[in-house]
């Protein structure tokens, strides 16, 4: 395991028929396997290695009477009283456990792992068995459908205990996928998750401050900043929605029965947050009647299943939701999130294993527009020089492929150059405006977050999606034919390109018309 991880457990059920076909834990092939099971165990996979305890004494003054019903006198082992009235119970130590994961095309892969294998191990594990590259960004997302809602598990989360706290027979699953935004808490933008105006409680404290300053002082001690705005909360058994004005503070969450009075007398406690989990809600106008998109759920660990004892938040736009869910996040992890994002930036800057490299794709890498008509290189910061190299640097490109076309015309209309686009992995083919917003957001509204698709209102265009400022914009591919020569352009052939491929390597380093620059392309592995 890289970065000096702990070795994991993980492993594929072995034998035909296992748990990757169907769902449970199959029989070995071969060798001595483990005694039969009389009853069924659910998640459980007992190692054949595994000690027997000692039979415990009997007087002699009475008869070895054998016991008909031993599960029933056996509390720690006893289905009654473990599953399903009180849950699977806790994981235990020694032995081997049943993971599903399922990936975005629904496929999934069952895995053994430990009661101490982690959420970045398991990562990191589906990351070499489907071969793909690896990053900080593949994250293990926790969905339970029924009530729409996700959230994503954090590197240090142990999988095993999380999928024992799930109800029996609940469509809980695990996804493995993209997650853009897990660390973005810690990046250079930091600022822009946590607005003035909803730390302005800390300010008030802090005025020799910047709000930068105050920011970073968050997340070098690794506390958690009084965030504060308003939020619409779902009355408790009615679906009548009412705003609020809430705070977090250290002692947990509280909301101002009286507009936006601090005075302890108006203030009412909402909810701990050691004891709970937040989620997003993904369907929150539908199945609970949020008045916006922007909903997320406050959900203690004694709730197992049901709507009752959801704590139901909404706030009103991304930006709000954002600031909220990180500033929870800081709360119940503190200093444990920077330390996970440490590791993360440790193991990048190691060696990797070999694994393939996308076909003249380098979105992966930090690339910024460079000058290097002097004696050395140095970066371009002023937007607008930005643009004049970028504009003539695509002239020069266009210069470089004059050759290229001017080759014979078996060589023009090869198929291999016009679909050599549809090998890239932000490439997603004919997939419709709606999903593609859903799968940019599920990978994180993170600036730079793109993919590539065909137009549906143009059959000979494409569509570049990008995500800016935590909203998704489209922007037209159109093919240009000039002298029997076949670009692609989005300015009205002012910049033209000789394939997508082109096209994407130059805003990757330039941002030429787009709002920013292309950074993390959305992918889907199949699992």
């Amino acid at each position: 395991m890289e970065g000096g991880a702990q070795p994991s457990s993980l492993r594929d059920p072995p034998g035909p028929g296992s748990a990757e076909q169907d769902g449970v834990p199959g029989e070995r092939d071969g060798g001595e396997g483990p005694p039969e099971v009389k009853r069924s165990q659910p998640l459980f996979i007992h190692s054949s290695s595994r000690p027997v305890p000692p039979e415990e004494p009997r007087a002699s003054s009475l008869p070895a009477i054998p016991n008909p019903f031993p599960e029933l006198c056996s509390p720690s082992n006893s289905p009654i009283l473990s599953s399903p009235a009180l849950g699977q119970g806790p994981p235990r130590e020694g032995a081997s456990h049943v993971v599903k994961v399922f990936g975005e095309d629904g496929a999934c892969r069952s895995l053994e792992a430990s009661a101490a294998t982690t959420a970045r191990q398991l990562c990191e594990t589906l990351v070499r068995r489907t071969r793909a590259l690896q990053d900080q960004s593949w994250a293990l997302v926790e969905l339970h459908q029924h009530l729409a809602l996700e959230r994503c598990l954090e590197d240090h989360e142990a999988v095993v205990e999380v999928q024992s706290s799930w109800p029996p027979g609940a469509d809980s699953r695990f996804v493995f996928r993209k997650n853009f935004a897990k660390y973005e808490l810690f990046k250079s933008n930091a600022q822009s998750l946590f607005p003035e105006v909803m730390v302005s409680s800390c300010l008030e404290a802090n005025k020799s401050m910047a709000h930068s300053e105050l920011i970073q002082n968050f997340l070098n001690s690794g506390s958690c900043p009084e965030v504060q705005g308003f939020l619409h909360l779902r009355e408790p058994g009615r679906k009548v929605w009412k705003r609020f004005h809430f705070s977090l503070r250290r002692s947990g969450l509280y909301y101002s029965t009286k507009g936006t009075s601090k005075d302890p007398r108006h203030l009412q406690y909402f909810a701990d947050l050691t004891e709970s989990n937040i989620y997003y809600v993904t369907q929150g106008k539908k199945l609970y009647g949020t008045p916006t998109e922007f909903g997320f759920c406050i959900k203690p660990h004694k709730v197992r299943s049901g709507v009752k004892g959801l704590k139901l938040l909404c706030s009103e736009d991304e930006q709000s939701r954002s600031c909220w869910m990180a500033a929870f996040r800081l709360f119940k992890y503190g200093m444990q999130l920077y330390r996970n994002y440490q590791q993360a930036q440790a193991r990048l800057s190691q060696p990797s294993w070999i694994g393939p490299t996308p076909l003249r794709s380098v979105s992966d890498n930090a690339l910024v527009a460079m000058d290097f008509s002097g004696c050395t290189g140095r970066v371009i910061e002023n937007p607008s020089e930005v643009l004049t190299v970028a504009l003539e640097e695509a002239q020069a490109w266009r210069k470089k492929t004059t050759h290229r076309y001017s080759l014979p015309a078996a060589c023009q209309s090869s198929p291999l150059s016009a679909a050599i686009h549809r090998t890239q992995p932000w490439f997603h083919g004919r997939i419709s405006r709606e999903d593609t917003q859903q799968l940019i957001g599920r990978q994180g509204l993170v600036d730079g977050v793109f993919l590539v698709r065909e137009s549906q209102r143009n059959p000979k265009g494409f569509v570049l999606s990008l995500c800016h400022l935590q909203r998704v914009k489209h922007y037209l591919i159109l093919p240009s034919e000039e002298e029997g020569r076949l670009y692609f352009t989005m300015d009205d052939g002012q910049t033209r390109f000789a394939d997508l491929i082109q096209l994407v390597e130059f805003h990757q380093i330039n941002r030429g018309i787009l709002p920013c620059k292309l950074r993390h392309y959305c992918t889907c592995v199949a699992l």
